[in-house]
Order: structure tokens, then sequence, then C-alpha cells
């Protein structure tokens, strides 16, 4: 009587995808830019269940190894992954693009909110927003340190080494490289002396799940510019030292050392080198050098740079771009005319020294993937110094909260309201599982209408 609806026919799972153009991956990784929220968390599911289970460019096995991988460097892991993925389906420019293109969004987007946070930031619509997220972003720091803790705090050695560097930054100040290098050098003689402490297997590299045959399967050889080789490891490094040195020759050369673009160069750099953990790690040294030691800003704006790069697709360490933008602005690096100009290229300036080194990590230690992974010589230091990650972090919590609720200090009032709603976003994030963003934008609308009743 009536025609039997046609399912349309579902793809063989047992043959392999078409293969990729550069332009098929490009339109991907560019859609990927404006989507990524949520933080590596979010932004690895995104490209797990589109690389992985849609499009199946790439099998399970090879995804997870690559994510071992970049989990254990300095840098943002997720946009390493990008990288790393690009590389190994196009080459050099394949991994560039992939780069590029997640972070690019969110630099162009934190250039126009900072704009507007440092124009509008006392209009009371713009401050009830961020007297809202400011105490939702220290119980969101406060719930990273129990995400890192819970995968590094495996045993007594390293809750101990967690309790160290708590100390070391709380009571005495160490600096944040300082701990660092010690929590690495813990966990080089940990490994060879009391490898069974130090052993951390990755609990990524358990998963065996299939999603069917892939372009780049488990069994796919090695495509022949991944493979080792001592003129291509000479070279990438070469470009590299050239893309790191002739700006900041032109910077030293043209302003000066002292002068506020070469600082901020050099000093992302080094950030750039410690950020292993990812950013809520290397936050503490990202405040004490640009609130403590320069003053490019203060420590309310730099908690309000983090609730901005929270809010914003890409990379959370693009927090870095803020700092760079609000450092020039109000210092009014070319003039009070050209105060936006200064911000802009300031927060352009700072991304490009702090992505380059995950870059050339990824460039040029792709092919070395093999030979280093799982080695405990390696996996033991690392180990050593994400469990002193988590001490460091939790004091930035204890930071962020005197900052929050004690706005003048513990001469001054406590801030009960602030209080309820870190208390309200500690008990949605730990208890309800909410997401950072859904944290963020009750608490935000939560401080506007506590503003207006105040204005009324």
């Amino acid at each position: 009587m009536f025609a039997t609806p046609v399912r349309p026919a579902q793809p063989d799972t047992h043959i392999p995808p078409e293969p990729v153009s550069l332009m098929q991956a490009f339109w991907f990784w560019f859609k990927l830019g404006f989507i990524s929220f949520g933080g590596p968390a979010g932004q690895i599911a995104i490209m797990h269940e589109e690389l992985v289970e849609r499009r199946r460019w790439i099998s399970e096995k090879r995804f997870l190894h690559a994510l071992n991988y970049c989990m254990v460097l300095p840098g943002p892991e997720a946009q390493q992954l990008a990288t790393y993925l690009g590389w190994l389906m196009h080459r050099t420019r394949g991994g560039v693009l992939a780069g590029v293109l997640f972070v690019l969004p969110s630099l162009f987007i934190l250039i126009v909110l900072s704009w507007i946070y440092i124009a509008y930031g006392n209009v009371p619509v713009v401050a009830g927003i961020f007297y809202g997220i400011k105490p939702a972003v220290t119980a969101i720091v406060l719930h990273a340190a129990h995400r890192i803790g819970s995968r590094a705090l495996k045993n007594n050695w390293m809750w101990g080494i967690a309790a160290a560097s708590f100390v070391a930054i709380f009571a005495m100040n160490v600096p944040f490289p300082v701990i660092v290098l010690v929590a690495a050098g813990i966990g080089f003689f940990g490994g060879k002396y009391f490898p069974a402490k130090f052993n951390g297997v990755a609990a990524h590299a358990s998963a065996k799940k299939s999603y069917g045959a892939a372009l780049i399967d488990d069994n796919t050889p090695t495509p022949a510019h991944a493979r080792f080789s001592k003129k291509r490891l000479a070279q990438v490094v070469l470009v590299g030292a050239l893309l790191w040195i002739v700006p900041m020759g032109l910077l030293t050369a043209s302003l000066g050392w002292a002068n506020t673009f070469t600082q901020m160069g050099w000093f992302f750099t080094k950030a750039a080198l410690l950020t292993f953990g990812g950013a809520y790690a290397v936050l503490p040294y990202v405040y004490q050098g640009a609130v403590g030691h320069y003053g490019w800003l203060t420590p309310t704006q730099m908690i309000d740079g983090l609730a901005l790069g929270e809010t914003t697709p890409g990379p959370l360490i693009m927090v870095v771009a803020f700092v760079g933008f609000v450092g020039a602005y109000v210092q009014a690096t070319f003039g009070p005319e050209n105060a936006f100009i200064a911000g802009a290229l300031a927060a352009a300036l700072v991304t490009w020294f702090t992505f380059l080194p995950s870059f050339l990590f990824i460039l040029a230690g792709g092919p070395l993937v093999e030979s280093t992974h799982d080695d405990l010589k390696f996996t033991a230091p690392l180990l050593a110094i994400t469990a002193a990650v988590v001490g460091v972090v939790v004091n930035l919590a204890l930071f962020f909260g005197y900052h929050v609720l004690w706005p003048q200090g513990f001469a001054g009032e406590f801030d009960w309201v602030a209080a309820l709603l870190s208390i309200g976003a500690g008990v949605a994030l730990f208890v309800f599982k909410r997401g950072v963003l859904e944290v963020l934008g009750a608490s935000a609308a939560l401080g506007l209408l506590w503003v207006l009743l105040l204005k009324v």
C-alpha cells in the first residue's frame, strides 16, 4: 500500500574513508577554532568525536598515542594535539595550519573583549557581570587543582611533592621555575630508585575501542615526513630559532631591552616553557611576573582576564593576550591616542612568543614520539612536575579567593555575597558536574542582578 521508506546507506566502516585534502582539513580546523570551548578536556573530546568517531581520519590508538605525547609537553595539550594531527596528515603546513586556526579566533575575540573591559569596565552592566564571575573563577581554579590531582596524586610520594610545592610557593614565595626544576630532579631520581612509585601510566593509554577502519589506522605505515631524520630535525630547530631570534632582535634593536614589548617577548617565552600541567600551572608564574614584578596589570585585572579566557574558545593560556593588551594599553606605550593599537600589538606579540615553542615541540619532537613514549626516564620527572603543579594551583585558588572575598584586604569588609557565589559555583562544579561555561553564565547573571539591585 505504502512504500517502505528507504534508509540512507550507512558507510562501510570496514573500508577507510577517502583521502582528505588540505582544503577539507582547513575548513575543519577553521570550524574547530570557533567551537573549542570547555577547556582542554572539552576541546580534546570535540576532536575525538569528529576525527576518530565520525570522520575516521585517525584511529583511536593513534589518536591516544599522540595525546599521551602532548600531555607530557609544556604548553596547551589540546592545541598541540591539533598541531600534531594536522602535521601527521598534511606535513608541516598541515600542522601549522591546524595549530594557528586553533588559536587565531580566540586572539581576535580576546582583543575585542579586552578593549571593552578597559573602556567600559566601570559601566554598571559590565561591572556587575565581572562581579559575578570573579567568585566563580576561584571555584573553577580549585576544581582544576582537583582534576589534576585526581590524575597525578596516586601515592604518598606524589602527595608529598604536592604539599611541598604548596608550602614553597605559599610560605616561602619560591619562584615557579625553581619548583619545576626541583620536582623534575625528584622525579628523575625517584624513577631510577623507586620506579613503582613514579610509574604513572596515562589513563588514555588503556583504551582499545575501535570505530572502524580509519584513514590513518593502527597499522598504517608512518608517513615519510613523520620518520626521524637528523637533517630534518636540524632544519626545524634552525627555523624555530630564527623565528624567535629575528623578532626579539628587532624589538631589542628598535625599542631597547627595557621596553615593555621586548620584556613581554622575553617573559612569555620563559612562561611558554613552564606550562606543565596546563594553563592553571603557569598562571602563578604569570602573576609573579606580570603583576608583581612588571606591574603590567593589577591582581583584580588578572582575575578578570582569567574569566575572559574561560568564556572564549581556544586554549585557556590565551589569557596571556589579555595580559599583553592591558599592559600595553594602560601604560600607553605608543601614546594615549594609540592605546588600542599598542594593546592589540602586544596581545599578538605575546601570543607569538607563547605558542612558538608548542609548534616546535610537535614539528621537531613528533618523529621521536615512539622512542620516548612510556620511557621512565622521561615520564617520571614529568609525573613529579604534575604533582608539584597541584600544590601551585591550590595556592593560586587561595590567592584569587583572598582578592575576591576581601577586596580591600583583611582590614576591609568580608564580601559575603561573593562568598555565596563562590560556594554556589563550587557546588555546581563538584556536586552537580556542571560545565565551566554554565557556571560562569549563571554567576555572571547573579552578579549583574545584585549590582543592579544595589543601584535601585
